[in-house]
Formats: structure tokens, C-alpha cells, sequence
């Protein structure tokens, strides 16, 4: 974007937050009436001016008005949340500068996401989780007492639309830039007097719209996804009730290819550091412009997705009295995940991963929850079950690469034959783990008075991850047999080759358990001296599980696990409103004390040099402040604007930088976490006619720039950026059919989204450029 344009951008934008400050997005979903949403963020209902916590809360009518229809585009809704992908294609969710960037299909992140209290326990289980709801709540702040002990950042809670007593459909279709269609439906209704049912279905086709740089006409990017719910309420009695929920996706969609910025050779100076050098530039791989489309990839190489994930969840409430109630959520989910992205953005294989997992989860919750003292006194008492079998394989894949030899050269000379021109899998990183946890909770919230309330949660946690990894021969033994040679060992084809650090001797697998419990836990107090001013404050203890490295390990030292981290969060907020609704606020200013934080870094794995890596942090901290004001001037316009301030340090700690050289952080900043992030959506809804309205709206998004990495130079940063989007459209006064054109970064904003060093490249992936379409929607 030109200066112009930012300086344009930025008026807009403060013109929005004018009347504002700096936190939880409050919808406009009307709920008796009140205009205010209910949520469920503590396991019941209550309303969200009610509830002392810190969440945005948006109901299904604004996510698809607004655009929202994957986790990644909350950036668009809620406060300090941020979305990226890794390096090797999974996702990475983080709130308030609190992520966890493993490139991995099967570490548990800092943000957990469910389905109406079911988990999804890996990000790469949440590209169905948006289709057909009836609310998103996005929890901030550690989570752990009731939502499990991995939410240290938060927790997403996507609240499905539930089957309806009468016949109900509808539906939408779409058309947008690069010739994608994206078509979703729904049907709802009884089947008997006791049972309802509810099944959606959403798919999404086309849109290629990456460029190569070096072949003109070859284009990557097409969606090829489909996803589906089937839901069943079955209500045999008044005080018996059941849910039960089938869904899942398909995803052939092609990955997104990276952009190259330069050659920097993981390992300098080896026999194959200038034949690799010399090789990427005779293929006339040049540093990539700052535009989004371009970038390349290895010509001939399939790069769709071949993945497929299945829930089922069964949910069980009974009513023991009118003050007890028992409830039961039992849920299976099944991954199978293979998906290859190339990674260094050149015609050259440098490196091109290839990720294959297949996932198995269980989990069972069992809790009791009632009422004491008319109400005052709300309790809780439950436990949680979970399993996962996680089986993980990176396949590496080089055409020529400095780190492809041993230092003996030994390797070289096997790898070296066939000629490098054959584009050969070079090696397999095996990551496989069987996870067990077992956790006991409880709660506790009373009533002191009319206007104020104290309230206390605890969860015990006990983990136990058994977990084996291994550098792996890709099967044609060249891989075993230079291992061998040079260090001894049996690795058969296909087999590993792991050694002994302390001496060298032959082990296969490297195979490790990592036991850990924890104690987490919240206390709160809240005073609301007005029906319409709430204030409340926050200690909470919460963890997250420790983690295994996902990079091939040849040296058993290597698969030592990253130990769980520990955070210690304060916060005071504060939630209002005028009488009459036309103004509300919610604010809050948060600590984090963390020890151990686990953070994008890198590590050195011989003989493959310097790679993305897992490090943990032994001090750090995060100091920020949020606010969000709603404004409704005059009957059909609504401002909602929001700031979120975040400042990450490292108190103490010592990492390797992008090239392998160790530093010193104490007193940078957590990579990928912009220091402000301000939004603002305006929208105006006016009559036509009787039978006819209108609307339009913009949504405008800025974060500041922050890096990719620790001690990173100029091509690790990544840089501000404002988004723009525009919407406008006529609806029926019914609302039975809604018909509106979009655009969204209409400016066409370059920003980047990631950037890294693997493999002898530094690059970058970048955002998706300006995009319009038309959609037309109905219900019935």
C-alpha cells in the first residue's frame, strides 16, 4: 500500500476510535430483548455483561456479515487474537501475545478450540469448526481450571445452531476473486415429538491465486474443502436430555507456497554450500517483490491436501433435582492428515516438508453441578478422561541442499547419486506419541451480597506422554547406509538412526516418557454496584503441557522434551453500559508471570544444520491493557471499535538465533506478538421500502510490526500493517433473504504472515491480496 493509502487507512481508522480507548467484542445478538448475547463461558448460562472474564462474544448473524467464516478470520472480530500458519503448513492461534509455534500436527497449543464444550485437541481438527453456528465465544487468559490445562492463552468455544421445534432452512451461495465458489446449507426440524435434527453442509472450490514467479500460468492456492454436522437433540423427558454430534471435513485444497528472499546456507561451508548456491540462481530464483501473489514452488510437485477428520460427540444432561443437574460428554475423533508445502519458495528442492499424521482422540468429561441458598451459592464437581495416539511423519524433501552431507562427506557422495537434478526424498522425521491425561476440577461462585460475588476454581492434571522419534531412512537405504558407514549402526531401509550423544552408540529410536501434573487454579471477585457496571479482578495459575520436539532427532539428547510451562495471570476489568444500551464498554489490564514459556525458535540438528526448533523460556512476562466500546448513535448504526496493547519481555533466557548462533533475549520481545492491535467495524442498516433494507458496513484492522524471530535481522521482520474491508448489501424486511457484494484488504495490502529460515533459505508466506465477490443468502 502506498503512503497515500496508509495515511487514508489511519484516518479512517482513528475517525472509528475516536470516542474510544482499548477488549471483549460484545455482539449485537438480542437476547430477551436486553441486546445482549448469552454465553456459556463457565459452563452455564449467563449473560455476558454477567460473567467476570474477558470475552468476545459475537453471534452467527455478525460472524457472516462480517465475513468470519474460518478461526483464522477472527483477527476481523476479537481483540489481540492472531492467526498464522507455520512453516510446514498447521496453524498457530494465539491471544494477547500467548501462541505456541510448533510446526507440528500433535503438540497441544496455548488456545484450545471446541464445538459446544467438545474438544478439538490439535489446531489442524478446526477447519470445519465455523460452519452453521449459532455463536463464537473466545475466552482470554489462561483457561485451565475449566477448560483443560493447555489453555494458557484462552480458549475459542464454537457454540453450533441447534435443531429447531418447526421446519427451518436455508442457505448461500457465493462468488468471489480468482473464480472461487463457496455454496452452504442447512435443514432443521422434528422428527418426532422427543427427537429434532439439524444437518449443514458447507464446500468451497476454486480460487487459485498464488503466481509462480519463473512459469507464467502456473498458479497454486485452489480450496477444495468440504464440511458437514449432523446434529440430533433427543429430549425423552423433561429432566433427561441428549446431544449427539457428527461432523467432519474433507480438505484436497492446495497448501500456500512461500516466497524466497535469499540463500543463507544452513550449513556454510560444506562441499555442497556453493554447488546449491550456484544451482539457485542458474534457475533464476531471485529475491521475491513485495506482492502477494508471487512466489514459487517445485515445478510437477502435487501440493494438495489429502486430509480427512471425523468427530462424533455424545452429550448427556440429566436433572437429579431442580438445583442438580449431571452431565456427560463422551467424543471420538479421528485425523488423517497429509499435506506437502514447500517451504523455501524456490524451483530448487532446498526443502519441501511433507507432513503425514494420522490422529486418534477420546476423551470423557463426567460433571455435577447445581445450586445451594436460592441460588446463591453455584458449585461444580467434574472429571475429564482423555487419550490421544498421535503418529507423526515429516518427509523432507531435497534436490540439492549444503546440509545433505555428513561432515565426513560420506553422505555427499551417496546422496549425489543419481544426479541432483532427481528430486529425492532425503529424509523422515518420525514423531510418534500415546497421550494419557486424567483431571479432576471444581468450582465454586457465591454470593456475599446483592452486588458483590466471590468465586474459586481448581483442576488437578496428571499427564503421561509416551513418546519415540527418530531420523528416519525414506526406504531406498541411502540414508541408513551413509549412517553406517560413517557412524556405525544397523539402521535397516526405512529404519532409524539414532545414536547415543555420550558415545556414539547405535540406538534406532529414541524413545522418552514425560510424566507431569499440575495444579491449576482462579480466584475472583466481582462487584457490580449498578445493573449496568460490572467490575471483577483475576488470579488465575495455569499450564501447559510440556512438548516434543517434531524435528528429525539423530542424537537421543535431541528428543529431550521441553517441560511444561507455568503462568501466574492477573487482571482487572470492567464491563458497562448506559442505561438505554446505546453505549457499552469492556476493558480490562492483564499480567502474565510466565516460567518455562515454550516459543518459536531454532536448534541445531546435526548433520542437518540449523532448523526451527521449540525453545523454552525460563523467565518471561506480558503487561497489556484492552478495551472495546460499542456506540449506537441512531436507530440502525452501530460503531464497535477496540484497542489491545500487549508488551512481552524476556526476563532471562538464551536461544540460537535463525543461523545457530546462541544470544542472549533477555529483554526482547516474544516473536510474532505486534505490540497494539486496533480495530473498528462500523455498520449503518436503513428501510428502502416496506418489504426492502440496506446496509453497509467496513471493518479496518491494524497491528505494529514485530518479528519472526529471536534476533532476527531485517528479512525476520514482519511488518505493520492495515487491513480494510467493505461490505454492503439489501435485504428483505423479513430477513428471509439477504443479497450483498464485498471486498475485503480492498487496498491490497501487502502484510506478511510468517517468515523463517529452513533449509538454506530465508522466507517468507504473505497474505492474501485484495478479494471481492457477491454472496446471496436465504432462510425459511
Amino acid at each position: 500500500m502506498s503512503n497515500r493509502r496508509h495515511l487514508l487507512a489511519g484516518a479512517a481508522l482513528f475517525g472509528i476510535l475516536a470516542p474510544t480507548v482499548v477488549q471483549a467484542q460484545v455482539s449485537d445478538a438480542d437476547t430477551a430483548g436486553t441486546g445482549e448475547i448469552v454465553v456459556t463461558a463457565q459452563k452455564r448460562s449467563e449473560r455476558l455483561s454477567e460473567t467476570p472474564l474477558s470475552i468476545t462474544a459475537a453471534s452467527g448473524e455478525q460472524l457472516a456479515r462480517v465475513g468470519v467464516a474460518s478461526t483464522a478470520d477472527l483477527v476481523k472480530i476479537v481483540p489481540g487474537f492472531t492467526f498464522q500458519a507455520s512453516s510446514y503448513g498447521p496453524p498457530v492461534l494465539g491471544i494477547r501475545g500467548i501462541s505456541f509455534y510448533d510446526p507440528s500436527t500433535s503438540n497441544s497449543p496455548t488456545v484450545s478450540v471446541y464445538v459446544d464444550q467438545v474438544p478439538l485437541p490439535f489446531l489442524v481438527m478446526t477447519s470445519g469448526a465455523s460452519l452453521d453456528l449459532e455463536r463464537v465465544e473466545v475466552l482470554k487468559g489462561p483457561q485451565g481450571t475449566l477448560f483443560g490445562q493447555n489453555s494458557t492463552g484462552g480458549a475459542i468455544n464454537y457454540i453450533a445452531a441447534k435443531p429447531t421445534g418447526e421446519l427451518g432452512f436455508g442457505g448461500s451461495a457465493e462468488y468471489a476473486r480468482f473464480n472461487q465458489f463457496n455454496l452452504e446449507g442447512f435443514i432443521s426440524g422434528p422428527i418426532s415429538d422427543t427427537l429434532r435434527v439439524r444437518v449443514a453442509a458447507r464446500t468451497e472450490q476454486g480460487g487459485a491465486w498464488q503466481k509462480s514467479a519463473t512459469r507464467p500460468g502456473d498458479e497454486l492456492g485452489d480450496r477444495n474443502f468440504t464440511t458437514a454436522r449432523i446434529l440430533l437433540d433427543w429430549t425423552p423427558s423433561d429432566s433427561v436430555r441428549f446431544e449427539l454430534n457428527a461432523n467432519g471435513f474433507i480438505d484436497k485444497s492446495d497448501t500456500m507456497a512461500a516466497q524466497f528472499l535469499r540463500y543463507d546456507a544452513s550449513s556454510p561451508g560444506s562441499p555442497l554450500d556453493a554447488p546449491t548456491r550456484d544451482l539457485v540462481i542458474a534457475r533464476g530464483n531471485l529475491r521475491a517483490p513485495d506482492k502477494s501473489r508471487i512466489a514459487d514452488w517445485n515445478a510437477g510437485d502435487d501440493y494438495r491436501n489429502d486430509t480427512e477428520f471425523y468427530q462424533l460427540s455424545l452429550r448427556g444432561d440429566i436433572d437429579l433435582s431442580d438445583a442438580v443437574t449431571l452431565t456427560s460428554i463422551t467424543a471420538y475423533s479421528d485425523l488423517d492428515y497429509d499435506a506437502l508445502v514447500d517451504v523455501d519458495g524456490t524451483t530448487v528442492g532446498l526443502v519441501g516438508i511433507r507432513t503425514a499424521s494420522t490422529i486418534e482422540s477420546f476423551s470423557q468429561e463426567l460433571r455435577i453441578a447445581g445450586e445451594l441458598s436460592g441460588g446463591d451459592l453455584k458449585w461444580m464437581l467434574g472429571g475429564v478422561y482423555s487419550h490421544d495416539d498421535a503418529k507423526e511423519t515429516m518427509f523432507g524433501s531435497q534436490e540439492l541442499s549444503s546440509n545433505a552431507g555428513l561432515p565426513t562427506g560420506v553422505w555427499a557422495n551417496f546422496f549425489l547419486s543419481p544426479p541432483v537434478s532427481t528430486f529425492l526424498p532425503a529424509n523422515n522425521a518420525v514423531n510418534n506419541q500415546k497421550i494419557e491425561t486424567i483431571a479432576a476440577f471444581g468450582s465454586l461462585d457465591y454470593d456475599l451480597t446483592a452486588t458483590w460475588s466471590v468465586s474459586g476454581s481448581i483442576r488437578y492434571t496428571d499427564r503421561k506422554n509416551d513418546a519415540e522419534g527418530y531420523l528416519a531412512d525414506p526406504g531406498d537405504g541411502r540414508i541408513a547406509a551413509a549412517f553406517n558407514l560413517a557412524l556405525g549402526g544397523n539402521t535397516p531401509p526405512g529404519g532409524g538412526a539414532v545414536y547415543r550423544a555420550s558415545d556414539l552408540a547405535f540406538l534406532g529410536t529414541a524413545r522418552k516418557t514425560l510424566h507431569e501434573d499440575n495444579l491449576s487454579w482462579r480466584v475472583n471477585t466481582s462487584w457490580k454496584p449498578r445493573s449496568n457496571l460490572h467490575l471483577y479482578a483475576n488470579v488465575t495459575k495455569g499450564y501447559k503441557a510440556g512438548a516434543f520436539t517434531s524435528l528429525p532427532v539423530v542424537l537421543d539428547t535431541q528428543y529431550e522434551p521441553a517441560k511444561q510451562e507455568s503462568v501466574l495471570a492477573y487482571e482487572l476489568g470492567v464491563k458497562a453500559s448506559t442505561s438505554d444500551n446505546l453505549v457499552r464498554l469492556a476493558g480490562a489490564i492483564f499480567r502474565y508471570d510466565y516460567t518455562d514459556k515454550q516459543l518459536a525458535g531454532y536448534a541445531t540438528v546435526p548433520p542437518l544444520g540449523f532448523l526451527p526448533a521449540l525453545v523454552s523460556i525460563p523467565k518471561s512476562r506480558v503487561n497489556g491493557a484492552e478495551l472495546n466500546v460499542e456506540l449506537r448513535p441512531i436507530e440502525g448504526l452501530v460503531l464497535n471499535t477496540s484497542a489491545t496493547y500487549v508488551d512481552t519481555k524476556v526476563k532471562r533466557g538464551t536461544v540460537r538465533d535463525p543461523n545457530g548462533f546462541p544470544i542472549d533475549v533477555a529483554g526482547d520481545a516474544f516473536p510474532y506478538t505486534p505490540k497494539w492491535q486496533l480495530m473498528g467495524d462500523v455498520e449503518y442498516r436503513f428501510p428502502v421500502s416496506g418489504n426492502l433494507g440496506a446496509f453497509a458496513g467496513v471493518n479496518v484492522n491494524y497491528r505494529t510490526s514485530t518479528l519472526g524471530a529471536f534476533g532476527g535481522d531485517a528479512d525476520y521482520a514482519v511488518p505493520s500493517y492495515t487491513l480494510v474491508d467493505l461490505r454492503a448489501g439489501i435485504e428483505s424486511a423479513d430477513g428471509h433473504w439477504t443479497a450483498q457484494i464485498w471486498g475485503r484488504n480492498v487496498f491490497n495490502e501487502f502484510y506478511v504472515v510468517n517468515t523463517s529460515h529452513v533449509i538454506d533459505a530465508v522466507a517468507r508466506t504473505a497474505g492474501r491480496p485484495a478479494t471481492y465477490g457477491v454472496k446471496i443468502s436465504f432462510r425459511y
